[in-house]
């Protein structure tokens, strides 16, 4: 999963932290950026709770307006914030387009949808009075990561602020530039000052922000160590926590799918952002009937992303986030080699400058090796070998995550089944790959984390459930 975390080693508050981006493209240095220290970020924070007080009573008419105009300034800004990403992460242009394009929808789906959503629930009790009210609970934290630098950050930031919340973000060390791009679309939507602020703090940073007052709340998108560092400072200060964690998401391919368009949707599942993504699909289950088939056919799908400069129309590969990344992903390869699997294609590092590594595809995967236990977090697909359908869904469940999931067959009510009632997973889709989406709700169980963002169960999450009853 994409690092976002809580550090053990705390910060001196008199440190001033800076940061300096690396093109992952080529390895050149880019900008570099003076960060807050401890105290500056606790008076952001502090500023953010003080702006709530006036934000919570705004109308959502007027909340919606400016949500509406933050949309308007995403469109306006898609060529600009495409750039940033590709120049911060290695995101491929085209792709950081249409990630600007899905954060305007969410921002326009929140403005037009969270009136309705937190709207007075009336009770029946006993002819008296009650209902139920959903009030904002002040300024939420957020944790975010590097790999959707802002499709992250807008998927917390407008239902939260669409509930009278404001908000600070702590984003990913290598994206500050996103970071401070994201605050400017709020400040030039017109927002009140302080609803939104970014905070340049590094991860030992995060846990006085959330030990102080001025934080209500704390969600976070990242590793599985990280979760757990952030929910046990967030338990001990009594603070609610939504966690989106790691993944090693399960298609299951049964003996009656269409193994063309199996491997396709495996390949696009497997190759989104470049494998960089905890919603990719990681482990291909194919029953024994047709392994040898969907081998075939996936290495051929796969082998269709080149690699290749990510400013470029043509290329359907960029370079992973990091060196230190890329060098990780090539040494879960050659340990789950090293124990028994068998390499189809890629699986070499590249002789270029830049975090480089081809589409990679595994096959005999088993138990004990890092392709079948362990998030790849880049483009490696592990293909493993079930007897049946019974045995496909076990290892499928027999993961540590439970994040998205996945079913490819030509019986739709069979698929249907297997999707609703026996993968163990926060979603799961019938012959596509696992999205997000702001209406649907998203979120994991197990490893991958608890709680939901997105839909009306995401803006619930971070709001009072108030129980009002009135008596003659």
């Amino acid at each position: 999963m994409a690092q976002s975390s809580v550090s053990d080693r705390p910060v001196k508050s008199v440190d001033k932290p800076r940061f300096e981006t690396v093109d992952p493209a080529t390895g050149q240095s880019g900008r570099r950026y003076e960060g807050h220290n401890v105290d500056e970020a606790l008076e952001i924070a502090r500023q953010a709770r003080a702006a709530f007080d006036n934000w919570r009573s705004v109308s959502f008419t007027e909340r919606a307006r400016l949500m509406k105009e933050a949309a308007r300034v995403l469109r306006r800004r898609k060529d600009e914030f495409a750039e940033l990403m590709t120049a911060e992460m290695g995101k491929l242009t085209a792709d950081g387009r249409s990630e600007i394009e899905k954060c305007a929808f969410n921002c326009d789906y929140f403005a037009d949808h969270a009136e309705t959503f937190l709207a007075r629930r009336p009770v029946d009790l006993d002819g008296h009075k009650a209902f139920v009210t959903f009030n904002p609970i002040g300024t939420v934290l957020a944790v975010m990561p590097w790999n959707f630098p802002f499709w992250q950050v807008f998927r917390f930031a407008a239902p939260t602020l669409m509930a009278g919340n404001t908000a600070v973000l702590k984003h990913a060390s290598n994206v500050p530039g996103c970071a401070l791009a994201i605050e400017s679309v709020f400040r030039e939507a017109g927002f009140p000052e302080n609803v939104f602020r970014a905070l340049l703090i590094p991860s030992g940073s995060v846990q006085p922000l959330i030990d102080d007052q001025a934080i209500a709340a704390v969600t976070l998108t990242g590793s599985v160590e990280a979760g757990r560092r952030v929910a046990a400072a967030a338990g001990a200060a009594l603070k609610k926590s939504v966690l989106e964690l790691g993944g090693s998401d399960a298609y299951l391919v049964l003996e009656d799918a269409d193994i063309a368009k199996a491997a396709q949707v495996c390949a696009t599942a497997r190759m989104v952002n470049g494998g960089q993504s905890c919603i990719a699909g990681k482990r291909f289950i194919v029953v024994q009937l047709v392994r040898e088939a969907f081998e075939r056919a996936l290495v051929t799908e796969m082998e269709r992303y080149t690699m290749g400069d990510p400013r470029s129309a043509d290329s359907k590969l960029g370079p992973m986030e990091s060196v230190k990344a890329r060098d990780q992903i090539h040494d879960q390869v050659r340990r789950s080699i090293e124990r028994g699997a068998r390499l189809l294609t890629g699986g070499e590092v590249p002789e270029r400058p830049g975090a480089w590594y081809p589409p990679t595809v595994l096959t005999d995967v088993r138990p004990g090796m890092p392709a079948y236990d362990d998030e790849v977090f880049g483009p490696v697909a592990a293909v493993i070998e079930a007897r049946d359908e019974s045995e496909a869904i076990r290892i499928a469940n027999g993961a540590r995550f439970g994040l998205g999931s996945g079913v490819l067959t030509s019986d739709l009510a069979r698929g249907e089944r297997i999707a609703a009632e026996f993968l163990e997973a926060g979603m799961s889709f019938v012959n596509g790959n696992v999205r997000s989406d702001p209406r649907m709700p998203f979120g994991g169980v197990k490893d991958s984390g608890y709680g939901r963002e997105c839909s009306d169960f995401g803006i619930h999450e971070f709001v009072n459930i108030k129980s009002v009853a009135v008596f003659p």
